[in-house]
């Protein structure tokens, strides 16, 4: 396995660099990717930011918001979080699969002293109940990462201002807070790792992930300066782009939002002489194709049960939606009970 860090503390170039390696880099060995990032709010890739920020107390502290391109919920990253990303081939059986990802950082969490430190639910690593990572996965042609955060000594005050986290989701875990669900890792480390820098942090993490005393002894992944360039236009034509991170949002009509243990769903449709004239989705579901390809199949289409599934009749909506039952998304769809 490959090795890579960055120094780039702009989440937005983070991102970048990691979709470019997955799109170009020469996979025939996976590059296991950390970065660290300044404030930062990051979107799934089908959220409204509208909804998901506090867009005055954003602007006010200068926490840079940005999107990316895989599924789940919105994240708050800080100088005190390592995120990490396994970039490889896809083998056709991983998708899905966060545990395969998550075990080794599992089990180096777990020498370091967070021995309690396990998979919950579909894709979150907690400890006691109180979640301290959260992952996605992107996946296209036959190239995927998998990524996640890893919450050493983030600033937990900041999270509950940052970000507007739904009630229907704060309920569906049976807490009261945001605050209450989330815990830092220093707190549950050895002595010895409870005072490391961030930098520290992420060597100490990646030498035991990889197995070695020293860095120098891990196979790095050079960046060349052709791939750098290649790595900033992309950061400027999208992570740090307006249009792709806020967009436009039709103004609904009609609201269908509900909460499943395998995401939430929010659907926003316009109607016009009772036919589906926009419609747009939004949650932390995680689906491996375009949405806006299952939008486009209901454009025009008669709002109505049985002209809706005749237009989906030849749609795998697993595809689109992970494992949220399909009648479950047709039924919140037409809004039945």
């Amino acid at each position: 396995m490959k090795y890579l860090v960055t120094d780039n503390r702009d989440i937005r170039y983070n991102l970048a660099l990691e979709t470019y390696l997955m799109e170009h880099a020469n996979l025939d060995e996976p590059i296991l990717y950390f970065y660290i990032n300044s404030p930062c709010i990051i979107l799934g890739r089908y959220q409204d930011a509208y909804e998901e920020i506090n867009q005055e107390y954003v602007k006010q502290h200068n926490i840079i918001v940005t999107r990316r391109t895989s599924g789940g919920g919105a994240v708050y990253d800080d100088l005190g979080n390592v995120s990490f990303s396994f970039i490889t081939k896809d083998d056709g059986d991983s998708i899905g699969n966060f545990r395969k990802f998550t075990d080794p950082v599992i089990k180096a969490l777990h020498k370091l002293g967070a021995t309690h430190a396990e998979m919950s639910g579909r894709n979150d690593l907690q400890i006691n109940g109180k979640k301290f990572s959260g992952n996605a996965m992107k996946t296209e042609k036959g190239r995927m990462f998998s990524h996640g955060t890893l919450m050493y000594d983030v600033d937990l005050d900041v999270i509950g201002k940052a970000l507007n986290v739904p009630a229907d989701k704060i309920a569906s875990k049976g807490i009261k807070s945001v605050h209450s669900r989330v815990t830092n890792l220093k707190p549950f480390f050895k002595p010895e790792y409870q005072h490391l820098t961030i930098e520290k942090f992420r060597d100490t993490l990646a030498k035991t992930i990889l197995g070695v005393d020293d860095l120098k002894d891990a196979h790095e992944y050079q960046l060349d300066d052709e791939t750098k360039k290649n790595v900033e236009q992309l950061n400027q034509a999208v992570y740090s782009n307006w249009d792709w991170v806020y967009g436009e949002s039709p103004k609904a009509a009609l609201q269908h939002r509900q909460h499943f243990a395998q995401g939430t769903v929010d659907f926003r449709i316009n109607l016009e002489g009772g036919r589906i004239k926009a419609l747009k989705t939004y949650g932390d579901f995680f689906g491996q194709r375009a949405i806006s390809e299952f939008e486009q199949r209901l454009i025009g289409v008669r709002y109505d049960e049985e002209a809706v599934k005749d237009a989906l009749k030849d749609v795998r909506i697993s595809d689109y939606f992970g494992k949220i039952p399909e009648d479950a998304i047709l039924n919140l769809l037409l809004q039945q009970k």
